[in-house]
């Protein structure tokens, strides 16, 4: 019998031990398909601020609350289980899922240029005075979510190349982790950015003098933050979506736009040693936007098209 109970406690902690093991394997491939994901993250946040502009200040923490618990959704609910499935059956798909993913990421940037240039349809404000605060909250948060939906599909692919050498339990792991942390650091940062003018006058009315001037500093300074933030974002867009498209092409033979993006960055990057990681960067990125700017200016203009050509037998 203590033979039997040792062999027990042996087990035991033979369970323990592989266990342990396997969370220490799941947290570094967590880690790092997390940095990985670096690059769609930042473009997440800047994309999603953007949603809660111009509406009451009172709504914006929880239509971000709500934007967030959306992007939960996707990723847990539906990019995780695909994601698996995927890897698990059909590797192959992966690829042209997310370059449709960048197609319509490419084409939501460059419909918000065409409109910010005035050549978009915009709403009038009679017709922004007649749609409810209510549906107007529900509209913006089923907008920001679709978005987040193809920014968060290319997070999971990231993550998803990064840990399948791992087992099914390990993969499945590795990608809820990454899901909840990068969820809670980008809308955590979102709510902070976009509160920061609420922050700004409760230090503008505290006693000290420097206080003051800080917190005057921050709400002067939040029309431009925000202002800069949905550049970014359209950029972000536009880029990412390029970028998605690039690699795509490249995986499938070709590699061209790949390569001559990649020499160019390179040969900038030359140039500055000093910098030559960002200044790769920033020119891979403008490579990289170029294409999605192409490919998004494109599908914006045959959409508006087809309107056009359907109206024009009616007025004959």
């Amino acid at each position: 019998m203590p033979s039997g109970l040792a062999a027990l406690l042996d087990d035991v902690a033979a369970i323990t031990r592989l266990a342990a093991a396997s969370i220490d394997d799941v947290g570094a491939a967590a880690g790092r398909a997390g940095a990985k994901a670096a690059g769609v993250v930042i473009d997440d946040a800047a994309v999603t601020p953007r949603y809660v502009t111009g509406l009451s200040p009172a709504r914006e923490l929880p239509i971000i609350w709500r934007i967030a618990l959306g992007s939960i959704r996707n990723k847990i609910l539906i990019l995780l289980p695909i994601a698996l499935l995927l890897s698990a059956f059909a590797p192959w798909a992966l690829t042209p899922l997310l370059m449709v993913g960048g197609a319509y990421l490419s084409f939501e940037g460059a419909e918000k240029l065409i409109e910010a240039m005035g050549g978009g349809h915009h709403e009038t404000a009679d017709t922004a005075r007649a749609e409810s605060a209510e549906a107007l909250e529900k509209k913006t948060i089923a907008g920001a979510i679709r978005t987040d939906f193809i920014l968060s599909a290319e997070i999971m692919a990231i993550a998803l190349a990064e840990v399948a050498g791992g087992g099914i339990v390990q993969q499945a792991a590795a990608l809820a982790i990454v899901a909840l942390a990068i969820t809670a650091g980008v809308y955590g940062a979102v709510g902070l950015i976009v509160k920061l003018d609420d922050i700004g006058l409760h230090l503008a009315g505290r006693s000290s003098p420097a206080v003051q001037a800080l917190g005057r500093g921050m709400v002067r300074a939040m029309p431009v933050i925000m202002s800069a933030l949905s550049v970014i974002g359209t950029a972000a867009m536009i880029w990412v979506g390029g970028g998605i498209i690039v690699h795509g092409l490249a995986s499938f033979g070709l590699t061209q736009p790949e390569h001559l993006i990649h020499g160019i960055a390179e040969g900038a990057a030359g140039a500055v040693p000093g910098l030559h990681g960002v200044i790769a960067w920033i020119v891979t990125a403008i490579g990289s936007g170029i294409v999605g700017l192409i490919v998004g200016g494109m599908i914006a203009g045959v959409l508006h098209l087809v309107p056009r050509r359907k109206a024009a037998p009616a007025a004959h």
